[in-house]
């Protein structure tokens, strides 16, 4: 791995920390999680440290000191040869060092006596203060152990600021590196779609289906799911987060399959609806074609100076619409829209920020009303996911019943518009059904 990403990404935090006065930013990982008894989960390092390291391992800390005293320190486990022969290699401080480009490195259980050390006589203190309820006691024992030493003309830091509002506006705009890596994941994650869509058939289980895509994922050497995956078949596609993904699949139904995998740390999500036969029906067709075109509008609204509301907006008319054309909902359409009738069957936002986190860090808005969107930039990533789900209901034709038609791709915005990172993986009728009939 190329870790000259990283630390270009701590000098910008250090910059960004100059701007505002300086101080000590104190970031660690995420700690390790018990499964049951001796068991752990996976580990995963937390998003914010991840994007500022690389560094993979538990029990760690980065400090950065801005200024002219500019500095930046990793706390890691030290080298332990009987603790790697059971659970694999450790870098130890030194290694840490070396390899990562940090200017110093020390052993991770000395961080809280050099804590106050730190904090000693800097202007402002640059941490997620309510984040992690040990870590917080961490730090006010070290600012306290700071204003123990008044009468030695010691003094904490006057100001405390939250280090990740600083670096959620980092993490909207991706850089090459990120770009890069997301692109990986975005075409592992359509392979694995394009094998569901050969493999799945009436009388398979949904869990089966899922099966084929941690396959694909992990043979393309994605670490883990970016998420849980819904594979939902007929009715289960109107539950928008099922994740039972244990029903038999039967003919005539639709497979809604949300899932997508993560590379380096970066997610892709994907969603396709395909019928398990191969064949869309009539009323099957008209659904996902409506649903098809209002994601056509909404990926044509996004480009640089476009808000991030534009999108949505643009796939809400469009099913707006097609609501009122299929005899769904009744009234004009200006009227649909303002009643906000069509969340009856189309409930959620047409997309969110994607990077190191599904939903990734950032903020949508500035501000109140429709002006206080954010304005979207070159290398903002973003999800474009219209849907429309119909479950039973009298006054809907029965025909529609069960229908749940959802189409997600990943784009990144660029400079005259934007690229569908998830491009080839197929999504109109014509091409579902061929490779389905292949």
């Amino acid at each position: 791995m190329d870790f000259a990403p990283f630390l270009q990404r701590r000098l910008a935090l250090l910059a960004a920390m100059d701007r505002q006065g300086g101080g000590v930013a104190v970031i660690p990982t995420a700690p390790e999680r018990v499964r049951n008894r001796d068991t752990a989960f996976p580990y995963r390092a937390d998003s914010y440290f991840h994007y500022l390291t690389g560094f993979p391992e538990p029990e760690a800390v980065l400090v950065l000191i801005a200024g002219a005293q500019r500095q930046t320190i990793l706390f890691c486990r030290e080298k332990d040869v009987e603790k790697e022969i059971w659970d694999g290699f450790r870098h130890g401080p030194d290694g840490a060092r070396a390899t990562f480009g940090f200017d110093a490195a020390y052993p991770v259980g000395e961080i809280d006596g050099r804590l106050a050390e730190l904090l000693a006589d800097q202007p402002a203190l640059w941490y997620s203060l309510g984040h992690d309820a040990a870590w917080d006691t961490r730090i006010a024992a070290a600012l306290n152990a700071v204003r123990a030493q008044t009468r030695a003309g010691k003094h904490a830091p006057a100001s405390i600021h939250d280090v990740r509002a600083t670096l959620d506006e980092m993490r909207l705009v991706k850089d090459a590196h990120e770009i890069e890596l997301m692109g990986k994941a975005a075409r592992i994650a359509g392979a694995a779609h394009r094998r569901a869509m050969r493999f799945a058939a009436p009388g398979k289980f949904e869990y089966e289906v899922e099966a084929e895509f941690l396959h694909e994922f992990r043979r393309h050497g994605s670490q883990f799911p970016a998420y849980a995956p819904i594979v939902a078949g007929g009715a289960n596609a109107c539950i928008l987060h099922y994740v039972g993904n244990d029903q038999p699949l039967k003919d005539g139904d639709l497979l809604l399959i949300d899932a997508g995998c993560e590379l380096d740390g970066y997610a892709s999500d994907i969603t396709r609806t395909f019928p398990v036969n191969g064949k869309f029906s009539g009323p099957q067709a008209d659904i996902y074609d409506l649903v098809l075109d209002a994601q056509a509008a909404a990926i044509a609204a996004i480009r640089p100076g476009a808000t991030f509301l534009d999108p949505h907006t643009a796939a809400v008319r469009v099913l707006a619409q097609g609501f009122v054309d299929l005899k769904l909902l009744a009234g004009s359409v200006d009227g649909v829209i303002e009643a906000e009738s069509y969340k009856r069957f189309y409930m959620h936002r047409t997309g969110h920020w994607l990077g190191l986190d599904v939903h990734d860090a950032g903020e949508y808005r500035h501000g109140p009303g429709d002006d206080g969107w954010r304005t979207l930039v070159p290398g903002m990533t973003l999800t474009v996911e219209p849907g429309c789900y119909i479950r039973p209901a009298d006054d809907v034709p029965a025909a529609f019943w069960n229908i749940g038609i959802r189409i997600e791709d990943d784009a990144l915005v660029t400079a005259d518009g934007c690229e569908i990172l998830t491009a080839d993986t197929p999504k109109t009728i014509a091409a579902i059904e061929e490779l389905m009939r292949k």
